[in-house]
C-alpha cells in the first residue's frame, strides 16, 4: 500500500486509535479493583473517625471489623430494607430518597450508632458520619469531608477542631428532634444544642447545618422505634 496515500493515513490513524483505546480500557479495568479497595478503605477510615478511632491504611480493615458489629439499611419510616449498607452509594440514596445505612459499633464495650450524612457546601458536595451513644440522642463523634471547599475557610469542616465540638450534644430535646445547629461564632441557637461555625466559611457552615438536619431527619423514625 502506498504510504503516501490518504487511504493509508486513514487506516493507520484508525488502527492507532483502536490500539490506544484498547490499552486504556485494559489499564482502567486493571486499576478498577485497586481504586475500589482504596475507596472502601477511605470510607472505613471516615466511619472510624466518627467513632473517635484513628487508624492508618494498614490497620483500618482489622480495626473496622473489630468495632463494627452490624450494618443494615433503613427506610425513612424506620423499617429495615434489603441491601448491603457498606456498599450503598450514599449520594444516590439521598438523591433518590432510598434506604440509608446504619452501622452499629462497640467501642470500649458501649454500643454506638453511626449515621451517614450528605449535603452541599459552597463549591460542591460535603458529607460525613455522625455517631450516637446507646441513648440514641447524645453525639459520640462526627467526621466531615468535602470535595472542594476553600482551604483555610470552608474546608475547615474536615478538621478535628470543628468536628470535636459535637461530642456530647443532643439531637432531641424533650422528645422532639431538633438536630444540632451550626451558628456564627459568638451566637446561640434557642431550643437546641449548637456549635460554632467556620469563621469566613459562612456558606459552607450553612450547608453543613442543613446537611445535619436533613440527613438525621431521615433516621428519626428508626431512632424513635428503637429507643
Amino acid at each position: 500500500m502506498n504510504k503516501e496515500s490518504n487511504l493509508y493515513t486513514v487506516i493507520y490513524a484508525g488502527v492507532l486509535v483502536i490500539v490506544v483505546a484498547a490499552a486504556l480500557a485494559f489499564t482502567n479495568q486493571a486499576l478498577k479493583e485497586t481504586q475500589k479497595k482504596n475507596e472502601d478503605i477511605d470510607k472505613k477510615i471516615q466511619i472510624l473517625r466518627c467513632l473517635n478511632v484513628t487508624a492508618n491504611t494498614k490497620e483500618v480493615e482489622a480495626k473496622y471489623d473489630e468495632l463494627i458489629k452490624e450494618s443494615f439499611l433503613v427506610n425513612k419510616d424506620g423499617s429495615k430494607a434489603e441491601g448491603d449498607a457498606f456498599k450503598e452509594d450514599i449520594a444516590k440514596a439521598y438523591a433518590n430518597g432510598t434506604a440509608l445505612p446504619v452501622f452499629v459499633a462497640k467501642v470500649d464495650g458501649a454500643t454506638k450508632y453511626v449515621f451517614a450524612m450528605r449535603g452541599t457546601g459552597l463549591w460542591g458536595p460535603i458529607w460525613g458520619y455522625l455517631s450516637l451513644n446507646d441513648d440514641k440522642n447524645t453525639v459520640f463523634g462526627t467526621d466531615f469531608s468535602n470535595a472542594g471547599e476553600t482551604p483555610g475557610l470552608g474546608a475547615e469542616i474536615s478538621t478535628s477542631k470543628f468536628s470535636s465540638q459535637f461530642a456530647g450534644k443532643q439531637i432531641f430535646k424533650n422528645g422532639e428532634f431538633k438536630s444540632i445547629a451550626i451558628v456564627k461564632p459568638g451566637k446561640t441557637a434557642e431550643g437546641q444544642d449548637y456549635v460554632d461555625g467556620i469563621s469566613g466559611g459562612t456558606i459552607t457552615s450553612q450547608g453543613a447545618n442543613r446537611m445535619i438536619y436533613d440527613s438525621l431527619n431521615n433516621y428519626v423514625e428508626f431512632i424513635k422505634q428503637n429507643n
